[in-house]
């Protein structure tokens, strides 16, 4: 998606109307002047698919949800293909929208196939050809293959992977002490399609996918017990227990290849940082300070993780880094009061908890984003592409989950019951 282009302009300097020294005549002046090229409001018209009324509206409402401007109003046709563009491209092209979707949907022994094509109206060429989609036919299946195409919309236009079709897991409190209930959670990146995963008496802490977005790790920690991580398939089934040990075992992360699980634990005394096999078995510790070591996340290339150590006082966590290559642990943060690090998919930035306010730096600790106080001490989640972010939050006594576009796009919210707490983004399931 380009909205800039360099002007290259020779001057030719004229000694009739100039009065340079000669030896400045030698050559002609290059200037590279970097401008704006107007561009229309809307950079994508969408023409709803022929013979669909399912996938249309949940393309054209995720796409609306990013920084492309999207239309599917006052549209000069309504074309299913290319070829139907012949003797009208000059149409399009007069509109002064970059990008048209067109598609259509058939029926093929039982179920749905989507072809569809992302057309640069300038040149009038499909961007890397015609797609195809299969899906069953029905409604589960179809609201993914929806998210799926936009995804790939979205990618073939900027470039980059979209992340509609990852799903979010929340946990969703009511009540409290011995009355409190919490529900893990999974919705749709677009804020529908919530269900419950499990349901438990007690509370549940820190759900964290795994790379493949088909398994979650949390902890649960029953009324005046410790809490125990499990791991659960999101397709069904019942959860297994990951940690039968005393003490507080908390902030499972999935190492990038979901073999391995990082973990702190109190088992052995104050806590620590552990890793074990993602099946379960003898976890190895990693950190050995004596102040206490929590939150552990890998980063993307599975190389070292950040944690959070309170060893520079009472009350002062700071984010570590640790590398497995050499041992070496360095400090990350910058701010007074630092929790909750999360990595973003490609390395480059954190999302953590800076004091009371949900904030993003960059990997050398700078804050780049800071998302303000939001009433629940937790730090943002990434998109899988980074280009948004969701947190919960609390407002006039109500749960909400907010999905933050980082570079334009629109920001939504929704509600639920009671307390919504630890929001967290999968990648793609598999």
């Amino acid at each position: 998606m380009r909205t800039h282009q360099k002007l290259c302009l020779s001057l030719l300097a004229s000694t009739s109307t100039l009065l340079i020294s000669s030896n400045l005549l030698a050559a002609p002046v290059v200037l590279e002047l970097d401008y704006d090229i107007p561009v229309q409001q809307n950079q994508v018209a969408f023409v709803p698919f022929a013979g669909d009324s399912v996938l249309s509206p949940i393309i054209l409402n995720d796409l609306s949800k990013t920084e492309l401007k999207v239309t599917s109003k006052d549209l000069p046709q309504q074309p299913r293909s290319i070829s139907e563009l012949s003797g009208t491209l000059p149409v399009w092209q007069s509109m002064g929208i970059p990008y048209l979707v067109v598609g259509s949907t058939r029926s093929n022994r039982g179920k749905v196939v989507t072809d569809y094509e992302v057309i640069d109206i300038k040149s009038g060429r499909v961007i890397e050809g015609k797609q195809s989609l299969t899906a069953d036919n029905n409604k589960e299946s179809m609201r993914y293959a929806g998210h799926v195409i936009a995804d790939k919309v979205y990618e073939l236009i900027t470039g980059i992977p979209g992340d509609f079709s990852g799903r979010i897991a929340y946990i969703e409190e009511v009540g409290s002490g011995k009355e409190k209930v919490s529900r893990l959670k999974v919705m749709d990146a677009d804020g529908e399609n919530a269900k419950t995963i499990t349901e438990v008496a007690g509370s549940i802490f820190s759900p964290s996918w795994s790379p493949d977005g088909n398994r979650i790790a949390y902890s649960v920690q029953p009324d005046k017990s410790y809490p125990v991580i499990y791991v659960q398939n999101v397709s069904g089934g019942s959860a297994s227990a990951l940690t039968p040990f005393s003490g507080s075992n908390l902030s499972p992360s999935f190492s990038p290849d979901g073999s391995k699980i990082l973990f702190s634990s109190s088992f052995e005394g104050s806590a620590n940082i552990y890793e074990m096999s993602a099946s379960g078995g003898k976890p190895r510790r990693i950190t050995n300070w004596p102040s206490s070591e929590v939150q552990p996340s890998y980063a993307p290339d599975g190389k070292s993780f950040v944690f959070v150590s309170d060893r520079s006082g009472f009350n002062k966590p700071q984010i570590y880094r640790y590398e497995f290559g050499s041992g070496n642990t360095t400090k990350v943060s910058n701010s007074g009061y630092a929790t909750s690090p999360q990595f973003s998919s490609d390395g480059s930035q954190i999302a953590f908890l800076s004091g009371r306010s949900a904030a993003i730096m960059n990997s050398g600790g700078a804050i780049t984003t800071n998302l303000g106080n939001t009433g629940i001490d937790e730090a943002p989640s990434f998109s899988p592409n980074g280009k948004r972010v969701v947190y919960a939050s609390k407002q006039g006594g109500k749960g909400i989950l907010t999905i933050k576009s980082l570079n334009g796009g629109e920001s939504f919210g929704k509600s639920g019951q009671g307390t919504i707490r630890s929001p967290v983004w999968s990648s793609s399931p598999k």
